[in-house]
């Protein structure tokens, strides 16, 4: 073979290589991605969606059978869920304490159980934060500990948060229906220790974020901030929460940052973070929790939106949206979207 020929062949293998390279990563490309369109899940008639990842598998409860308890719902992606069933059912308690209005379940894997916080009204008319424990993240789950909250009131929205050191701490709501301030009714967010059994507070608790911002409603009767999910990353603490009434088109997110978990909190400037777009068809998005993608690094808000952007109630279907910290460490959310977006599988 003379020189020019051998040349030949080892360009055209080069040039071989070099097409099956692209091939194959474009095929890669292709295959490693989903794509979704808010919302997401198939479900209606919820709210205040909640995501817990755990190992490779995604697990959403919502406040969905708010007379008796709450449904679970299993994905392995962020797009395709399956309905699994009550994951808490009041009636299977060995002791009721609740009537009505079970909302905003979270779960949480501590010491190789699941715990779930939730709110419901007792016999008394008042809505309380108790915890219920599970060997499953489908559940059942039982009750451990009910109404935790010592002061009298009404609470709601509870989120528990682990410090590095394992410390565990609440967040959580006093609602304005029974929460009365200069003839106002105002919905304040707590913070406070737990014990390590997450049975009940330790020590006492500390108003860290009430309404203060004009996009928070505060020419109104009702106020709200609700709704915490508290985020860490390089030594600060970004607590997000929702503010308006939840079945207004103007339900919204915003977020407040800390050195501390317990605070003070310094509301962010350019609130709402992630606010109605009636261009698109999205009203009221809120009450969110946030969640790693199925490639261990993207971060993920997760929200709820009104079913009927015209007709807003408390029928509503779960959203999720990249959230990006920019280089001044501010959160943003890409979004809200209705239009096609993907997600990095691993």
């Amino acid at each position: 073979m003379s020189k020019k020929s051998k040349t030949v062949k080892w360009i055209s293998i080069f040039l071989i290589a070099v097409l099956l390279i692209v091939v194959g990563v474009t095929f890669y490309m292709k295959n490693n991605t989903i794509t979704y369109t808010n919302p997401v899940g198939g479900m209606s008639n919820i709210g205040d969606p909640f995501i817990l990842k755990d190992g490779k598998q995604y697990y959403m409860y919502a406040t969905s059978e708010a007379s008796y308890g709450f449904k679970v719902w299993k994905s392995n992606n962020l797009v395709d869920w399956e309905d699994m069933g009550d994951a808490y059912d009041h009636y299977a308690q060995d002791e009721r304490w609740a009537y009505g209005d079970f909302w905003a379940p979270e779960v949480v894997k501590y010491k190789n159980q699941y715990y779930m916080t939730y709110s419901a009204r007792n016999e008394g008319g008042s809505l309380q934060i108790s915890i219920a424990v599970s060997k499953d993240p489908l559940g059942p789950f039982k009750d451990l500990s009910t109404q935790i909250i010592p002061e009298e009131g009404s609470y709601i929205d509870g989120h528990i948060f682990f410090e590095d050191d394992g410390t565990p701490y609440l967040y959580y709501v006093k609602d304005c229906s029974e929460n009365i301030i200069n003839g106002n009714h105002v919905s304040q967010i707590f913070v406070s220790k737990m014990n390590e059994d997450l049975t009940r507070l330790e020590g006492q608790s500390t108003l860290i974020l009430e309404p203060d911002q004009e996009w928070e409603g505060l020419d109104g009767d009702y106020q709200w901030n609700e709704g915490p999910y508290l985020l860490k990353r390089n030594g600060k603490y970004y607590l997000m929460y929702s503010a308006n009434f939840y079945a207004s088109p103007d339900y919204s997110v915003g977020y407040a940052v800390s050195d501390n978990p317990l605070g003070p909190f310094k509301k962010a400037e350019e609130n709402p973070i992630l606010k109605q777009d009636m261009k698109i068809g999205v009203s009221g998005p809120g009450h969110n929790s946030v969640t790693v993608g199925p490639d261990n690094n993207t971060l993920y808000i997760v929200y709820h939106i009104h079913t009927d952007p015209n007709n807003p109630s408390g029928d509503r279907q779960m959203a999720i949206d990249k959230l990006t910290f920019d280089g001044k460490d501010k959160l943003k959310v890409i979004g809200p979207t209705k239009s096609e977006q993907k997600i990095k599988l691993q």
